[in-house]
């Protein structure tokens, strides 16, 4: 069942020259326009399915709190179309609904009838939002004492009070401490076992690809990408480097795996290879053995300096573990056209069984946002096979070592 459907959906400002070309536009309606109009949205285009999670990045200014705020109902679309089944909650801005003068009890009442609760109703769950807050005696503050983790925890507390058909959280998770936001993340997880739909704006990789179906990536106001949420995560990152949807290209490659590529093109990679300590070149390893990652790049144009690194992720995108020559100490300069670059990882595959993936980042700087000759995801799969270690869980082996006595009661 359809639960949110966007169509043709479009938000534009007004942006005056002055204050008095404002008042000037008013005061002489039929005077020519003193105004240009910025579309915050344009043609933005949606389905979301009861039950779904889906995520919704983009740099600043991309538009992404403007079209939650449009599904929230806070703010009228320009253009288009939106269509809602079911109780939205929405967790926008910060203390948003909330008064500074009055108590966290007193904008606990007065948010959850803007939720939609009745009085009666929001009675009956203020022990709950107290318990779930964790604020204690702070409940009895004016909300103008609280810090922005105390704010966040309560109108967290009151937006989801009840399991709501949708709910829209931006951002707002970000802020206070890593006990309540797992505690937040713990709910929206049993929200969505539950039935509840569910519009996150995060950051956080790891949020977005642990808990959503899919991804729609916003930019300068338009959707440029929509799938699963590695595929189009991997397209957020190479779009923060390239900052032009043209950079980037999406293939995919011969592991059947959407391939994402980006960058200038100074130097591009041409072979991955994981290799055993006799040399030979595998697509399995056991874990624990000593292994070698090799990759061989060209130069196409002159580069002062370069930094090579990579990073291997799971099956869900997860970043496992991630180094480059930078952080190693190794300085790579003065590269000449035509040059053959062969880097030579070594480590010891302690990684648990499962399916894995190499992306490798050809840089100026220790960060691809800064000078990125190539940025490939995708560029080797791999599996680590576990037949000669105890059967551990997990994504690592810690190789732990256990040793334990008995104490007789008499001692």
């Amino acid at each position: 069942m359809t639960i949110l459907r966007i169509q043709n959906l479009g938000k534009a400002y007004k942006r005056y020259f002055s204050h008095w070309a404002r008042l000037a536009e008013w005061c002489l309606p039929s005077s020519p326009p003193r105004h240009h109009v910025h579309w915050a949205l344009q043609d933005v285009n949606c389905e979301v399915q009861h039950g779904e999670a889906i995520g919704i990045v983009g740099m600043n200014g991309a538009g992404k709190s403007t079209l939650l705020k449009i599904i929230a109902g806070t703010t009228q679309p320009t253009t288009g179309i939106i269509q809602m089944n079911g109780r939205v909650a929405a967790l926008l801005e910060l203390g948003m609904g909330f008064h500074p003068d009055f108590t966290g009890r007193q904008n606990v009442v007065m948010a959850g009838q803007l939720f939609g609760f009745l009085v009666d109703e929001i009675q009956t769950l203020l022990p709950e939002i107290e318990a779930f807050a964790e604020i204690g005696d702070y409940i009895e503050q004016p909300v103008r004492t609280y810090s922005s983790g105390m704010l966040m925890r309560l109108a967290f507390a009151v937006a989801t009070a009840q399991r709501p058909d949708l709910l829209i959280v931006d951002e707002a998770l970000s802020v206070g401490d890593s006990y309540f936001q797992h505690k937040s993340f713990r709910k929206i997880r049993t929200f969505r076992e539950e039935g509840t739909t569910l519009l996150l704006v995060s950051h956080d990789r790891n949020a977005i690809q642990s808990i959503c179906d899919r991804v729609i990536v916003l930019h300068e106001g338009k959707v440029v990408k929509e799938g699963p949420a590695e595929e189009a995560m991997d397209f957020y990152h190479a779009l923060l480097a390239a900052r032009d949807v043209n950079l980037i290209r999406q293939e995919r490659n011969t592991f059947g795996k959407v391939q994402t590529v980006s960058g200038g093109g100074e130097i591009t990679v041409a072979k991955v290879r994981l290799l055993t300590g006799d040399g030979k070149s595998v697509e399995a390893v056991e874990t624990g053995t000593n292994v070698r990652l090799e990759i061989t790049a060209r130069v196409n144009k002159p580069v002062e300096e370069a930094v090579m690194g990579f990073m291997i992720k799971d099956r869900f995108g997860q970043i496992m573990y991630g180094i480059n020559s930078y952080r190693l100490g190794q300085a790579i300069e003065h590269l000449s056209v035509g040059e053959q670059l062969v880097f030579c990882f070594e480590f010891v595959m302690n990684l648990g069984k499962g399916n894995y993936s190499i992306t490798t980042a050809i840089s100026k700087m220790d960060s691809h946002l800064s000078d990125n000759y190539e940025w490939c995801d995708g560029g080797l799969i791999f599996s680590v096979l576990n037949t000669r270690k105890v059967d551990f869980v997990g994504s690592v082996s810690l190789n732990a070592v256990l040793s334990f006595q008995r104490v007789s009661p008499e001692s």
